[in-house]
């Protein structure tokens, strides 16, 4: 029997889990590990951020997907992975053995030093699957200030996710607390916000961030928590009582004491067939993958990566040879705006509206519908 072990539960596990469940083969076993059964699905968090849908339904549940391609699930994220034994060591202790893996763990976030007391409340973005508990926190905060008041939230980041996250979270803040007098701030390295986006959608957001009273500072790096705010690279201060860490995303710690090639970030080095470099029956995809030209970080590219990892894994299983991944030359981006309305980009096109955010949010359901039976059926 052939050992196949996915490490994490990452977007384009999924797709494997699926293929698996629609063509079984009885000659592979397959074994999923993460931290918890339910993954969360990117392209929902903000809908959720801004109190618009449930936790539940932004997540795949990957111990029911694992029921019906036939696979085990064991609730325990991968801490070291050994790849000339062929082994992977959980957090409980526990060893397993494989002859194929593929490593779909995401990312997490470089973050800042802090300085002195009375620092601004930090959210970190990033790893996605705690950020339902880091969020929790941070609404029990906000439900203890006192009455009036004002509170300044700053984004560090000013990509796409970066400014979405903002809308999102003062959407819902100024829900939660409308006595309080809430105002936003994006911190942007970059000398343009959306560096990578067409004219159109940059001044699309420009006014979405606009409509929700938020201010953009360019060439402005954040680099360090202070009392009462964020110190910049460039020596400035931005005054801060909640920040949303959104930038400098990087490989989790553990994978830096293996033998996986990785980039200067800490992600897995992989060839265009998404097979780790030099390392034959290792594979990765999505964030903590490192592909040659890079990409950039976003679920979009998880997504498209997973039907292709599934043959590959298949093949893999059975000696057979590999194929090349082609990238998107472009990809749709759509970004909620935390007012009902959405922004969508491809290249230099650009469109807005609430008829965008409806789409959005169709899209997304048939995502998770793929993936997640029926409820009466779980």
């Amino acid at each position: 029997m052939i050992q196949l072990l996915l490490i994490g539960a990452g977007h384009a596990h999924a797709f494997v889990l699926e293929a698996f469940a629609r063509h079984p083969d009885a000659s592979v076993a397959i074994t999923v590990v993460s931290d918890s059964p339910m993954a969360a699905y990117s392209g929902s968090v903000p809908a959720w951020l801004s109190g618009e849908c449930s936790l539940r339904d932004t997540q795949i549940d990957v111990a029911a997907l694992c029921q019906r391609a036939g696979a085990q699930f064991v609730s325990s994220p991968a801490v070291a992975i050994d790849s000339k034994a062929r082994h992977v060591t959980l957090a409980n202790g526990e060893t397993l053995h494989f002859d194929v893996a593929s490593l779909n763990v995401g990312s997490t976030l470089a973050l800042p030093t802090q300085h002195g007391d009375h620092l601004p409340h930090l959210l970190a973005m990033r790893p996605l699957s705690s950020l339902h508990h880091r969020w929790q926190a941070l609404c029990d905060d906000i439900e203890r200030l006192p009455q009036g008041g004002h509170q300044r939230v700053v984004s560090v980041g000013g990509g796409a996710a970066g400014c979405e996250t903002l809308l999102s979270v003062l959407a819902q803040v100024r829900h939660q607390r409308p006595d309080i007098h809430w105002s936003g701030h994006v911190l942007s390295a970059s000398q343009t916000l959306l560096p990578d986006a067409g004219r159109l959608p940059r001044w699309l957001t420009r006014r979405a961030l606009a409509r929700a009273g938020i201010q953009l500072h360019l060439r402005q790096r954040g680099a360090s928590l202070l009392e009462g705010g964020v110190a910049t690279t460039q020596g400035g201060f931005i005054a801060a009582d909640i920040v949303l860490w959104a930038t400098g995303a990087v490989g989790h710690d553990w994978l830096s004491n293996t033998q996986l090639p990785l980039d200067a970030q800490g992600f897995i080095r992989v060839e265009k067939t998404l097979e780790v470099a030099g390392q034959p029956g290792i594979f990765a995809a999505g964030d903590c993958a490192a592909c040659d030209p890079p990409l950039p970080n976003a679920g979009v590219y998880a997504v498209r990566m997973g039907p292709h990892l599934a043959d590959s894994l298949r093949r893999a299983c059975h000696g057979e040879s590999l194929t090349e991944w082609q990238p998107p030359a472009r990809v749709l981006a759509l970004i909620g705006t935390g007012d009902g309305r959405a922004i969508a980009s491809r290249g230099a096109l650009g469109v807005s509206g609430r008829w965008v955010w409806k789409w959005k949010k169709r899209i997304d359901a048939r995502f998770l519908a793929r993936f997640n039976p029926p409820f009466e059926d779980q």
